[in-house]
């Protein structure tokens, strides 16, 4: 480390103001950022110091995606083999098949989001933010494993571009930006985001797991088979017919987007992000109360027309990307509510929403993107609300006082 902090010294006058590279400034900061603590310190005034900055709290969140993403790459070629007969697999072949399958899914992401980011910089002259170390991971995990190539780039283009660069870069955005990835890819390509081959990879990825689809195969995830369920009596199977349970869900070994099919992984994510006091426990708590409490009151009035209310309330937490939407989505702390009343208002209501969606929308059976979207462009309004309370009771208490 200490010859490559030589060499960064040594380059780093090249790239400052009438240097031979200096419009590529931003460039080397964005390197030296990455690669090592910045050692400016302020020199007067008063200033809260913590050695918590922008890059720590991006790669604490990376490491909480870790259990997620490797879990994803396993259950990725645990479909794959099932799918084609091959249920014997050993753990070291399924892992390898998901890690291959997924790795041009990540390069795709990371290369069009950190290369508009680098471009933005440049133009504008400001530092590169690391704010996309994270949603160029979250990308992958949250869409299905066969969507092209094309669209995962184009669709990254569009959120980066149009959720975030156009607001100020990283921390002025008001939508998520992996969420904005995955509704254009909705929207945009809805053919492509659900059905019987959108989540389970059936053929070869670059010449691994060769083999032919048994016939009993089916691609509809649990929640694509409760919105086409008819009949008071609800069953869910697995891509070869053979029954599932809310167990299989809890460990994720079920057909859906990579990152969010294991209840298990995402929370020990979840446990990352609370003991490092990155993602707020009040937003989280609330999504799971709200999204309790709307399945309960949807179980307790089951209809046959709307399959999903058949689902007990633990259910509806484990299929989908419920779970994981609660983690990693709803606590985005630039996108969500700040005020301590708010985050327990804007949790509580993204919770609610979400089962809403799914259980009395047929046509969307997957209400979590949605929510938080929605919840996103509300996160202002909450906090307004919420601070003007707190004024016109502390002017209350004030006048009574006097």
């Amino acid at each position: 480390m200490n010859a490559l902090r030589k060499y960064m010294n040594k380059i780093k006058p090249h790239f400052e103001p009438g240097g031979r590279l200096a419009k590529l400034q931003s460039v080397y900061d964005g390197m030296e950022t990455f690669l090592f603590t910045p050692n400016t310190t302020a020199r007067s005034g008063v200033h809260i110091h913590d050695g918590n900055d922008l890059k720590r709290t991006m790669i604490t969140v990376v490491v909480a995606l870790l259990p997620a993403l490797l879990f994803a790459m396993y259950n990725v070629g645990y479909q794959h083999y099932l799918a084609i007969g091959q249920p014997e697999a050993s753990h070291v072949a399924r892992f390898v098949f998901g890690l291959v399958a997924m790795l041009p899914c990540i390069v795709v992401s990371y290369v069009v989001g950190l290369g508009i980011e680098f471009v933005g910089a440049q133009i504008h002259h400001k530092e590169i933010q690391e704010g996309f170390l994270v949603s160029g991971i979250l990308i992958p995990l949250i869409v299905p494993i066969n969507t092209p190539l094309w669209m995962v780039a184009v669709a990254t283009a569009f959120a980066v571009i149009f959720a975030k660069e156009v607001f100020g870069g990283t921390g002025m955005n008001i939508f998520n930006v992996a969420l904005v990835t995955r509704a254009f890819l909705f929207f945009a390509y809805p053919s492509r985001m659900s059905g019987d081959t959108a989540f389970v990879k059936t053929d070869s990825a670059f010449g691994l797991g060769d083999g032919t689809v048994v016939d009993a195969f089916t691609g509809a995830t649990p929640l694509g088979q409760v919105a086409t369920h008819t009949g008071d009596v609800l069953q869910l199977n697995n891509v070869v017919g053979d029954p599932i349970g809310t167990s299989d869900a809890f460990m994720g070994l079920i057909a859906g987007s990579p990152g969010e099919t294991s209840m298990v992984a995402i929370l020990i994510g979840a446990v990352i992000l609370l003991v490092t006091g990155i993602a707020s426990w009040r937003i989280m708590c609330s999504v799971f109360a709200g999204g309790l409490a709307m399945a309960a009151v949807a179980h307790a009035l089951p209809s046959a027309t709307y399959a999903a209310s058949l689902l007990d309330p633990w259910s509806q937490l484990c299929y989908g990307g419920f779970a994981f939407m609660a983690v990693f989505m709803a606590t985005d702390p630039v996108t969500g509510a700040r005020t301590r009343t708010g985050q327990y208002i804007y949790g509580f209501l993204i919770g609610v929403i979400a089962i809403l969606i799914r259980v009395y929308n047929s046509g969307y059976p997957e209400g979590a993107m949605l929510a938080v979207l929605l919840m996103n462009a509300f996160a202002p309004l909450i906090d307004h609300c919420v601070v003007s309370r707190n004024i016109k009771r502390r002017l209350r208490r004030a006048s009574i006082n006097q």
